[in-house]
């Protein structure tokens, strides 16, 4: 089992962020905190304490969330933890400061995911951001001195300014970084969001991926799903994600899923501190599940078992082969370019 923990507080706002964040409400940390508690104590007894192999901290931002706030959650779920349990936090450069960041690691995270975006400092003014190239830098060697044994970034292509040299240049300053991990996302223009009505903020971008995973590639990463790379390390928590495995989902907004059905607590801040427990279910059906499992196998090298298709998809995945845009090892299914992932997964259907 793996555990996904959010944090809704934020700084500031992004114009291009759609996820559940609020950068008003810093009065509630303090009753938020005591809100994921009870919740945890209902996931725990809903999934009758599994062991938790990963957890995983998102937000918003969790470098402004004292490790203080978090320690009761954590010495609650300490006990089910596993030996090698996979710790991870994401943060922002500018809050994760050396305290933060020490207080972390004490609470036993052992991972962490920076959101630098880019090292252009005029890219990052442009996308909003509330740091520096500097800072972003300064971060990553501050979280390898607070002993953090595996450090990832973000970073964000197909926005208006970039240009090769441009990514070239971010990826070369990132690969001097003490990193193992990154993650590289295509600008998405998201609704109800300040980017979504601006006709200048993204370029094209498929081109831009297909440049970057082979810069990437270069500098000794390799890609294991369509936005993620390793340099030695692959993340456990979003590879249980693909495989399609049962998680649990803590705090505002956070979905949980425990095989047949999801759980969508209130993405409302003030509605979730006043009734954690409540969550809508959703039961999908043989079918969605069936296409889920589809759809995350073949975007990473998970891939999928030959068992999960019919004898009339054999020809279909014949026609793929013969195309070169998938291939079969060990009785097992896997595509030649996950950024096609999702096209192959629709003819397959």
């Amino acid at each position: 089992m793996i555990l996904y923990l959010h944090i809704p507080f934020c700084d500031s706002k992004c114009p291009y962020c759609a996820f559940t964040s609020y950068t008003n409400k810093t009065a509630l940390k303090e009753a938020y905190a005591r809100a994921i508690l009870e919740q945890l104590e209902f996931e725990i007894e809903k999934f009758h304490a599994p062991i938790i192999e990963s957890v995983f901290i998102g937000g918003g931002t969790p470098s402004v969330f004292s490790p203080k706030l978090l320690k009761p959650f954590m010495q609650r779920l300490t006990p089910l933890l596993s030996g090698k349990a996979e710790m991870t936090t994401e943060a922002n450069p500018n809050s994760a400061s050396p305290e933060w960041l020490f207080g972390m690691r004490e609470l036993g995270f052992n991972r962490i995911s920076f959101g630098v975006q880019s090292f252009d400092d005029k890219k990052l003014k442009f996308l909003g951001r509330a740091h520096s190239s500097r800072e972003a830098k300064e971060a990553v060697l501050n979280a390898k001195k607070a002993g953090f044994e595996n450090i990832s970034i973000d970073l964000i292509y197909g926005a208006k300014p970039d240009t090769k040299k441009l990514l070239e240049n971010d990826i070369k300053t990132a690969s001097a970084l003490p990193i193992n991990h990154l993650s590289a996302y295509s600008l998405t223009l998201e609704e109800k969001t300040p980017f979504f009505d601006r006709k200048d903020a993204a370029k094209e971008s498929l081109y831009m991926a297909k440049f970057i995973v082979k810069a990437l590639k270069n500098e000794g990463f390799s890609q294991y799903e369509v936005s993620n790379f390793s340099r030695g390390y692959e993340c456990f928590h979003n590879k249980r994600y693909w495989a399609h495995d049962s998680y649990m989902g803590v705090g505002c907004s956070a979905v949980g899923f425990d095989g047949n059905r999801r759980f969508y607590p209130s993405s409302d801040l003030e509605e979730y501190i006043k009734m954690p427990l409540f969550q809508k279910v959703e039961v999908l059906s043989e079918e969605d599940l069936r296409l889920e499992r589809l759809f995350l196998a073949l975007r990473s090298n998970l891939g999928i078992s030959l068992e999960r298709f019919s004898q009339e998809s054999q020809d279909k995945i014949d026609a793929l082969i013969s195309e070169k845009k998938v291939y079969i090892k060990d009785d097992r299914l896997y595509s030649n370019d996950y950024f096609l992932a999702d096209e192959i997964a629709l003819f397959l259907s």
